[in-house]
């Protein structure tokens, strides 16, 4: 298990309970500077929402429109599975009106999230139905060892009972998801409840739109089959037909054994894949290795866990629509 994703349980309590604590002396001493830092809470009448990374960010942003604050525990560039809560983060929490995440994403943050105790807190995966996907890192492919560390350290990526918590990834799942998400803020802040309701089928139509442009662009194409870095398109493989086959399993970060090389050597051969994805916030350099021994091109296929500068688009849809033309590229779109 990769041990820089995650707080020691004593060391995360300390941290929050400093950071509840804090946040009276905060808000006493320094509050505009707090506020700055912070982002909840700061403007008048405005409903204070917590985030937890990008995609959560997203969704609150634009269906909350004018009547919220939005700020995320996530700042632009930072892998959001290697986020390490601080002491202002908790006070952050404990601050917020409103709190939407992710749960299985982030376990620092799930926990500090519980332990907050917020009355409108959102989980994104409660909004939709979560599937398993990835296993096939996880199986003994002749080392048994190898196959043991990968299910060890894929469990400690996935949601509950070993699920993919990557749901916004698939348009129509995430459409579910920004639904329940403007039902809860008409739940939190019913004086805007019509704003989120208009808001709402804004985003929705969207992702509607997204989707057909997907489905239309990947129906016809010389191979169904793709290898990513890691198992995060798992739900947007199976929406659209095609085969996702990665380097390391649910986690990012996990290591391919040497049987799994070989496994991708031949499935590329035989399913005539010609590109190596990689993201934007981790290493490209296991996807260059594995594209290198095997003759492959390398591309960006962002699994949008974060906007930066590297980002091929400005915003979530933007980035998709990148991530469309990739993989139409890739597969040999017709």
């Amino acid at each position: 298990m990769n041990v820089r994703r995650l707080i020691p349980t004593a060391a995360l309590a300390g941290s929050l309970t400093l950071g509840l604590v804090a946040l009276s002396a905060l808000s006493a001493c320094s509050p505009s500077d707090a506020a700055d830092d912070t982002g909840a809470g700061k403007s008048g009448g405005k409903l204070a929402v917590v985030t937890s990374f990008y995609p959560m960010q997203y969704l609150a942003e634009e269906i909350g429109g004018s009547h919220v604050d939005v700020s995320t525990l996530t700042k632009p560039g930072i892998e959001p599975h290697d986020l390490e809560l601080g002491t202002r983060q908790a006070a952050q929490l404990g601050e917020a009106d409103y709190i939407l995440y992710l749960k299985g994403i982030q376990p620092a943050v799930d926990e500090a999230i519980t332990a907050a105790g917020v009355k409108n807190t959102v989980d994104a995966a409660s909004l939709t139905t979560l599937e398993k996907h990835g296993a096939e890192v996880g199986h003994d492919h002749g080392d048994e060892h190898a196959g043991e560390e990968h299910a060890e350290e894929d469990h400690a990526h996935e949601g509950e009972a070993g699920t993919d918590p990557h749901i916004w990834l698939d348009p129509v799942k995430y459409a579910e998801v920004a639904k329940g998400v403007g039902a809860s803020l008409e739940k939190a802040d019913p004086d805007n409840a019509a704003a989120y309701r208009k808001n709402t089928t804004t985003v929705v139509e969207r992702l509607t739109a997204l989707d057909s442009a997907f489905e239309q662009g990947l129906a016809d194409t010389s191979t169904k089959t793709f290898i990513t870095t890691h198992s995060a398109f798992g739900y947007l493989a199976e929406r659209y037909g095609l085969t996702q086959e990665s380097i390391a399993g649910i986690s990012p970060e996990s290591e391919p054994s040497p049987a799994r090389i070989k496994e991708l050597r031949t499935i590329a051969a035989k399913d005539k894949v010609g590109t190596v994805f990689f993201e934007t916030l981790v290493s490209d350099r296991t996807a260059k290795t594995v594209a290198a021994d095997s003759g492959l091109k390398t591309d960006v296929l962002d699994p949008i866990e974060g906007i930066t500068d590297k980002s091929k688009g400005a915003d979530y849809v933007e980035v998709m629509e990148s991530n469309l033309a990739a993989l139409e590229k890739a597969l040999g779109a017709k």
